[in-house]
């Protein structure tokens, strides 16, 4: 059930609804994302960022996902979160992944579209989508920081940006930031309600976690189709394991408490799958 994230998206760009693309750090999370997709019934994108890629090598991170692919009954797409480079872009494409993102928003308005260019070039030969980016998603995640002025994308500069990279869908700058925040972020329904009436393609929202739902929702009918959650993970696998060895101080069996991390995993993406209205869409 590998496949790519073409079609996932343009439906639920269709349909208003969001396709969640979890970052998933080491094998126990993606089985629990697995999990949740398959008790939702919800398509599901995983992804990993170059940092994730550097701690472990992109080989054994694509052959997580696929195993769990090839187990699924629930379309899984895997994801390259983040590309930042064209090298590392045709890497994860040569090594099977199934959409690739590459992130030029810290070039210069030309510089980006010359990047994402050559990008969505050699992955079409292939027939795999690209996700670029235009505007700044501010804060900190794995190796990637943004210190953000104008945090908002300019929605004519998306209208042409889409027009002459081709890319299949685009992540925007319309408030938000990766990490954890330091109050409640309020996302600009203005600014993204002007992109999505001149870009014609479905746009993504990064640096979900922590978002209020409401917000989330409403999102959906703006043209958000993928819904990219990081830090919340992580926070409930570790959250997970501190429990279980609270309770057993003693225990040393990874399995055991690996298990306690896959539940509130689990647990977490079955509410944001609920949320986006994914369920029964596989």
């Amino acid at each position: 059930m590998l496949v790519t994230s073409r079609e996932l998206l343009q439906d639920a760009y269709k349909n208003h609804y969001a396709v969640g693309a979890f970052n998933v750090e080491n094998m126990e999370m993606v089985m629990a994302v697995v999990q949740a997709a398959e008790e939702t019934r919800s398509p599901v994108i995983m992804q990993t960022t170059p940092g994730t890629i550097k701690y472990a090598g992109i080989d054994l991170y694509f052959a997580n996902i696929k195993a769990a692919a090839d187990r699924a009954s629930v379309p899984v797409v895997c994801h390259l979160d983040h590309g930042n480079s064209f090298e590392l872009s045709a890497l994860a494409f040569k090594t099977g992944y199934t959409s690739i993102m590459i992130d030029g928003s810290k070039l210069p308005f030309e510089e980006n579209i010359a990047l994402t260019s050559s990008v969505v070039k050699f992955c079409h030969a292939g027939d795999i989508p690209v996700e670029g980016e235009l505007g700044r998603v501010g804060g900190k995640e794995d190796d990637l920081i943004n210190a953000v002025i104008n945090p908002y994308t300019d929605p004519d500069e998306a209208k042409e940006f889409v027009e002459r990279t081709e890319c299949d869908s685009l992540a925007v700058g319309i408030g938000t930031a990766h990490g954890i925040y330091k109050g409640i972020p309020q996302i600009n329904f203005e600014v993204l309600g002007k992109i999505h009436e001149l870009v014609n393609i479905p746009l993504v929202l990064h640096g979900t976690s922590g978002v209020p739902d409401e917000q989330v929702i409403e999102c959906l009918n703006h043209g958000i189709a993928k819904v990219n959650y990081a830090t919340d993970l992580r926070i409930a696998f570790t959250n997970g394991v501190k429990g279980f060895m609270r309770s057993n101080p003693g225990g040393f069996d990874p399995k055991k408490y690996g298990a306690y991390g896959i539940e509130a995993v689990k647990k977490y993406v079955v509410q944001k799958m609920q949320v986006m209205g994914s369920c029964n869409r596989a």
